[in-house]
């Protein structure tokens, strides 16, 4: 047995307890659930996608779920980076992926699908989208063919090939999708209207799926784990009811076809749907277990779950009060894949925090991989260390400037290395435009990056000195051989022909330095957070609000989800939402403000007549102090780009004279994200 059982042995943790899935047996009850990671390579989990996965079984997790979903049919075009399990060549790369996390002590299965109407026509091979019916999905807006009985047969037989392919790779077993996917579309009223066999009663709506699992069965034999990740109740007026649910499964368990049920609660078809389903900060924690509970006591078969179980304590819970049998932590892993260490370790406080901000999950659905927003090792495990080690050479001492999320990531990671840290604050607190982002209700999880990151600091020995403006003299004088200057940036308002003397910032207005006005227009030339939570403040204050930006949609840096969240605050409120337009200048008139509205698309411009304009344009470095520092550095500032994206120590030397080397991380170079302020500070401290 590894140290990882042996630890297991000694324990009652709930969590910690070993679990018999027929002849599997799971080291405890922690999994990651399937989603795709958009880390594939030519639809083949390749040495990123590898690493990711090993990484969650060397930080002790009893299953990882991979894939999200794997595609078994060409009709099937991938729209999130899905891995294409309808092709040989996959094999050997599974192979090797479930080979490493096996030698960790982690099982692995897959997740596969014919995604049916949740893709698009235009991609991969331009066949055409497959459903039930010709209903179609709104949000990826392709106008299905209803699938004839020569499709089903067709579709059916890949199910059981990929599976095949699934087992000639070495998995423990797999499940398929069905909540969204084609398996549930023939389930659901809403998207099945077919009068043939596979339509009408639940039985015949029942009937592809069971064919699947049948063909899989048959072609895997009895000892290969199948299962489904299914929807048991859609939510939806006009679609699968709880009732039907329940019954699917009950009929599942009574057929001997699956194995487990993993439970999912809602419907999928636009993002203000999607995001009941994975629900974000600012939403109730664990939404639906307690409903997937009910499906296990009324099914007896065994459930997986997941949505929104962040923390060890209600994971806990969810075992110890029999409503799962596995537990899926799938975006705390993505912020922390060695939670079950850190817990059979009995370090717990050392576990870093899922925030909720979804920043993972909104970029895949973007066509992006998955990042964590603090996490900047998660997918880059070739490169970036999820675990920072002592350094085996001098002990060297690093000064911080700024405790924003760059700052505090940099000396986190320089006194993990062992180094004498010592970091400068200009303010009372720790945070930078996090305090302000924390301010939003909805958003207020996010403050723990930070006090996790303090916490560390304290625990690591750090020097924090708060309310100390720190001048390249107060520097200079700790002796320092490594420099980070992470002051980062103050509001750009500074970008109208005229009348910028005029305008707010939305640091104002969320700082609280300033008030709402009766009717106020923000003019959003960021597209990100900033001038969302800004409006959403002045939305809830009860004023009149027009949104006015320059893009073909509001804030397209926002992800689905967090998108939805902002856009039923605004439907509410009844704010406008003007795009495509500009604010070109603003003047007095009277006790109001003048706006000119002008486009890109044409010489037409109008005016608005408000009480507040408000403007959001990113940020402009606070970067006097570099350019102080800068002469006695020895790099002189200068960043070895092919060394920084390789990974690999920066060895600069421009000025031999120099005392100290200079960094310069965060917004403090540029206005960025909080994922980029904590890339920054790992990716140039880890080699300290």
């Amino acid at each position: 047995m590894n140290a990882i059982g042996d630890v297991l042995d000694r324990t009652k943790d709930p969590l910690l307890q070993p679990y018999r899935l027929r002849h599997l047996t799971l080291r405890n009850r922690v999994m990651s659930t399937a989603h795709e990671p958009y880390y594939s390579e030519d639809g083949m989990p390749k040495d990123r996608y590898r690493l990711y996965h090993v990484e969650k079984a060397r930080g002790g997790v009893a299953l990882t779920m991979t894939a999200g979903s794997a595609i078994v049919s060409p009709d099937s075009p991938p729209v999130f980076g899905n891995l294409l399990a309808y092709k040989d060549e996959i094999v050997p790369w599974l192979r090797r992926l479930t080979d490493e996390c096996h030698e960790h002590g982690s099982a692995v299965m897959i997740q596969i699908t014919h995604l049916g109407r949740r893709t698009a026509w235009n991609k991969a091979d331009w066949l055409p989208v497959l459903a039930p019916s010709p209903i179609r999905e709104a949000a990826h807006r392709a106008f299905p063919k209803a699938a004839e009985d020569w499709d089903i047969d067709r579709v059916v037989a890949d199910y059981a090939a990929a599976a095949q392919r699934m087992q000639a790779a070495g998995l423990d077993g797999l499940e398929i999708t069905a909540y969204g996917h084609l398996p549930d579309q023939f389930w659901s009223p809403a998207t099945n209207h077919r009068e043939d066999a596979f339509g009408g009663d639940l039985s015949a709506r029942m009937a592809f799926s069971l064919r699947v699992m049948q063909a899989m069965r048959d072609a895997v034999g009895p000892d290969f784990l199948l299962g489904l990740r299914m929807v048991a109740d859609e939510d939806w007026e006009i679609g699968l009811s709880r009732e039907e649910g329940i019954e699917i499964a009950r009929r599942f368990k009574a057929s001997g076809l699956a194995d487990f049920l993993n439970v999912i609660r809602g419907h999928m078809d636009t993002d203000n749907a999607l995001a009941d389903v994975i629900p974000i900060a600012g939403m109730r924690s664990a939404p639906h277990l307690d409903f997937a509970g009910e499906v296990r006591a009324a099914a007896e078969i065994p459930v997986f779950h997941a949505a929104r179980i962040n923390d060890v304590a209600t994971a806990r819970h969810a075992i110890a009060e029999g409503k799962l049998d596995m537990v899926g932590m799938t975006r705390a892993l993505i912020a922390d894949p060695h939670i079950v260490r850190k817990v059979m370790e009995r370090q717990e406080h050392l576990i870093r925090p899922c925030v909720g901000a979804s920043y993972c999950i909104d970029r895949i659905y973007e066509g992006n991989e998955a990042l964590c927003i603090h996490n900047a090792a998660t997918g880059r495990e070739a490169t970036m260390p999820q675990v920072v080690t002592r350094t085996d050479g001098p002990r060297r001492r690093v000064v911080v400037v700024g405790a924003g999320p760059a700052g505090l990531e940099a000396a986190r990671v320089a006194a993990e290395r062992g180094h004498a840290v010592i970091l400068f604050e200009a303010t009372e607190q720790a945070g930078g435009q996090l305090l302000l982002v924390a301010r939003s209700p909805r958003r207020r999880e996010l403050i723990g990056i930070v006090d996790w990151r303090l916490s560390e600091l304290e625990r690591l020995g750090a020097d924090l000195r708060f309310a100390t403006w720190a001048e390249a003299g107060d520097v200079l004088a700790e002796e320092p051989d490594v420099v980070f200057v992470a002051t980062g940036g103050i509001p750009n308002t500074e970008i109208l022909a005229s009348g910028n003397e005029l305008v707010t910032s939305t640091w104002d207005l969320v700082s609280g330095a300033v008030k709402p006005a009766e009717r106020v227009l923000i003019y959003d030339d960021n597209g990100n957070y900033p001038g969302m939570q800004a409006a959403e403040l002045v939305a809830t204050a009860g004023s009149e609000l027009e949104i006015v930006t320059p893009e073909r949609n509001f804030a397209p840096e926002l992800g689905g989800l967090n998108h939805a969240g902002f856009a039923r605050v605004f439907q509410r409120a009844g704010v406008r939402i003007t795009i495509n337009s500009r604010v070109l200048s603003v003047r007095r008139e009277g006790n109001k403000l003048a706006a000119t509205l002008g486009s890109d698309y044409g010489p037409r411009t109008e005016e608005r007549l408000v009480d507040q304009v408000v403007v959001e344009h990113g940020t402009l470095p606070l970067d006097e102090l570099y350019f102080a520092l800068r002469p006695g550095s020895v790099n002189l500032g200068e960043v070895d780009h092919r060394a920084l994206l390789a990974g690999q120590p920066q060895t600069v030397v421009r000025n031999p004279d120099g005392a100290y080397r200079l960094m310069r991380i965060g917004d403090a170079v540029a206005s960025r994200n909080i994922h980029a302020a904590v890339f920054d500070g790992l990716r140039h401290a880890k080699d300290l």
